[in-house]
């Protein structure tokens, strides 16, 4: 019974509780009966003080007449109260003047005994004293306690004046008046208190005791015990049996948590049970080989696998089963296993008992008892002879594809997707741009790229899918146009770029030349517009040299200011002759695309100057609504100045056919030229009056040798043209009809940002 108390968690519980219980309850009932002690004494000595000072007050007026008979009198009336012991009044001297008990008047007492001693116990005597100074407990006869309080009487005003009494102002105190009070009644309601506490304290603790006794009984003790029981069914198997606690507090969650420990469990066991159960099916099942062998290499289990394979006799050594030799093998992992207790791997070589040679890996692990020592060996063979069938085939296919790599008519690469150097490349990298392989393997791809060029091919290598047209530098340096195509793929383990190019050279060079023809048909049709352009300073420059030689042939000196003003003007007129000459040839040259930023308001002023006259003459407007600060793109301005001649070109003849078509000469003739930026793109359109696109032809207008002009008027290539300059830019071109007629052509490119220039 005392081991059971000792051990169990609810005594334990009842125990410690107790005591705090009994520990809470005896300080509070010690400091409440403190309190209330002190309370009650405080009470009675301010009560007793109170009273002093009511006797002094009522005396007073029969003291200033120096009657005696009254005095005594007020004090034998207020001495007849139960809880007063005693009433004296003593003079300086300490001779009791007046008393409760007429024996003690005129009786002398010590000036420093009890009742004086608070006042007379310094010198000269203390004449203000706090309560707390002027009282003192008492021991009666009758064996019960009484408390004094000794008053001071003052010399006042009307004592120390009065012709009837001879105190001098000088004296300060004139006696002492001492309130003996019995605190016998007050002892008693303070016992009385204390039991009753002292009571109400242990009729507390009894009753909180048994409650939490029967508390942790019922919902503490009882559950664990039922816990404690249903963990012995556990252990012993029995997991149906429930854990029955009613209650769902942290006990209650607590049983749940074991009966659902026990299903784990029970669900182990029979997972245990089918894993051994599918273990044994899968070492008799499983494809590869398992054998278990002792120290002398006999077999003591061994699978249906390679029972069917070597058909092998009871006692058999695993040499004669698998290979029918007599004696051990002179490399035997089985040997090494036992040797060091380590796993060994080897590849072996033997016969089907069909007679079939065949390959398999073989590996063993040591099979230890329970004191660690090594009592077998397990060997698990692989067949390995399809793939050795298959590595046959796969080093064939490797030599195949070597060959098709090295033979493939345009150059590949292999390059490191981090660096870009060159880890491998083809025979065709060797033809294309005459470096040895040797050379190109080791070095960076970049360094095929102008020098100018590399950092915004690395990024576009990075980036990219496809570069169209990239510039790359020939051995002998030479320039090649190519089409690089790129490919993330493996190659020795690790993530590469796959990087095919192909020569574009010849068919940009083709390219060159149509557009080199393109622009001189346009020069041609363009040669009435610079005969108008020509014409005007060519007509000032005549008429200032008649002037001059009219002047000279008739000795007439020509004024100062005059000659200024002819050869300023003759000098301008030559510079915007010499102006137009020099942009004919220049938009004439050939040159190769190159992308740089450009200025879409630029470009088209500098294509409108050819036909600034030419428009004049033949009476067409042209409207103006360039956004100013307009953003720069990427483009080639050379290039993008023979897009704009050919859609003024074009805007020129469509007004003119429609006036052909109609002689009214109220139709509108303006050609409007407008530049805006939207949502990141910048738009340029060059709008007509003219005859419009027929709908049904507006999707082939970009076709090349497409024209909707008259035979011998077009060429068919210059939308076409156009149309390949703005791709080649990343821009878009498109056409629609206006619908007051005439059509518009939009040109639009994607705004420059610094990152498109890397």
């Amino acid at each position: 019974m005392l081991s059971r108390i000792r051990n169990n968690l609810g005594y334990h519980l009842i125990f410690v509780m107790g005591i705090t219980l009994f520990a809470g309850f005896t300080i509070w009932a010690y400091f409440n009966i403190r309190y209330q002690k002190e309370k009650m004494m405080n009470h009675i000595l301010v009560w007793t003080d109170r009273l002093g000072e009511t006797i002094k007050l009522g005396t007073e007026y029969a003291m200033m007449l120096n009657a005696r008979d009254n005095i005594n009198q007020s004090i034998q009336n207020i001495g007849r109260l139960d809880a007063i012991e005693s009433i004296r009044i003593y003079n300086k001297e300490g001779e009791i003047k007046f008393s409760k008990n007429l024996s003690e008047i005129n009786a002398r007492t010590n000036i420093r005994n009890e009742a004086c001693h608070v006042c007379h116990k310094a010198d000269p005597p203390a004449i203000d004293l706090p309560l707390s100074q002027r009282i003192r407990l008492l021991q009666t006869p009758e064996g019960y306690r009484a408390v004094g309080v000794i008053s001071p009487i003052r010399n006042a005003p009307g004592c120390s004046t009065d012709a009837c009494h001879f105190h001098s102002p000088e004296k300060k105190i004139l006696g002492a008046l001492d309130v003996v009070v019995s605190l016998k009644e007050t002892d008693q309601d303070i016992l009385y208190f204390e039991e009753g506490v002292i009571f109400f304290s242990a009729f507390l603790f009894l009753s909180f005791a048994a409650v939490i006794f029967c508390f942790i009984l019922r919902f503490v003790n009882k559950p664990i015990l039922e816990l404690i029981a249903g963990t012995h069914r556990i252990a012993k198997g029995d997991f149906s049996t429930p854990i029955s606690i009613p209650y769902r507090n942290e006990l209650g969650q607590l049983a749940e948590a074991f009966e659902a420990m026990g299903k784990r469990i029970q669900e182990k066991q029979q997972e245990l049970k089918r894993q051994r159960l599918q273990y044994q099916t899968l070492f008799e099942r499983v494809p590869c080989i398992i054998t278990v062998q002792d120290r002398e290499y006999r077999l003591l289990q061994y699978n249906r696998e390679f029972s069917k394979r070597f058909d092998p006799k009871p006692g058999d050594f695993c040499y004669k089963a698998y290979k029918d030799r007599n004696e051990k093998c002179t490399e035997c992992p089985v040997e090494w296993t036992f040797e060091d207790g380590k796993s060994h791997y080897s590849e072996e070589t033997g016969y089907n008992k069909d007679g079939t040679k065949t390959y398999w890996v073989v590996q063993t692990a040591p099979i230890k008892d329970s004191d660690g020592q090594i009592v077998a060996a397990m060997e698990m063979s692989i067949d390995i002879s399809r793939s050795k069938q298959l590595e046959e085939q796969l080093a064939e296919s490797e030599r195949k594809y070597h060959d098709i790599f090295n033979n493939i008519p345009n150059p590949v690469f292999v390059l490191d997707i981090k660096t870009l150097d060159i880890l491998d490349c083809n025979t065709s990298a060797e033809t294309l741009y005459g470096f040895q392989r040797t050379d190109l393997i080791g070095n960076s791809f970049l360094n095929l790229f102008p020098e100018g060029e590399r950092e915004h091919f690395a990024f576009k290598m990075l980036t990219a899918s496809v570069v169209h047209k990239a510039r790359q530098i020939h051995r002998k340096g030479g320039i090649l146009f190519v089409n690089i195509r790129i490919s993330p793929s493996e190659y020795a383990g690790k993530t590469v770029l796959l990087v095919t190019t192909s020569d574009e050279t010849k068919r940009i060079e083709a390219e060159q030349q149509i557009i080199q023809a393109s622009k001189m048909a346009t020069l041609g049709e363009m040669a009435t517009g610079v005969a108008h352009e020509l014409n005007q300073p060519l007509s000032v420059i005549k008429t200032a040299s008649s002037f001059f030689i009219r002047k000279i042939e008739k000795n007439e000196t020509i004024p100062e200011p005059i000659l200024n003003t002819l050869a300023k003007e003759i000098d301008s007129h030559v510079d915007r002759a010499t102006r137009i000459i020099s942009h004919m040839r220049q938009f004439g040259r050939k040159s190769e695309m190159r992308l740089e930023k450009v200025n879409l308001n630029d470009v088209l002023k500098k294509s409108f100057e050819i036909f600034s006259q030419q428009f004049k003459a033949r009476g067409i407007e042209v409207r103006w609504a360039l956004t100013e600060e307009i953003p720069l793109v990427w483009a080639d301005a050379a290039r993008l100045e023979q897009v704009f001649i050919n859609l003024l070109i074009n805007a020129r003849d469509a007004i003119e056919e429609k006036m052909e078509k109609n002689s009214n000469p109220s139709i509108p003739q303006t050609i409007t030229l407008k530049s805006e930026e939207l949502d990141n793109a910048v738009f340029v359109s060059v709008a007509d009056t003219g005859c419009g696109i027929p709908i049904e032809l507006l999707e082939k207008i970009f076709e090349p040798f497409f024209t909707t002009k008259q035979v011998g008027k077009g060429t068919g290539l210059g939308l076409s043209i156009s149309y390949g300059i703005i791709r080649e830019c990343n821009g878009e071109i498109s056409a629609v009809n206006n619908d007051e007629g005439g059509a518009t052509f939009i040109v639009q490119f994607p705004k420059a940002c610094e990152k498109d220039g890397q």
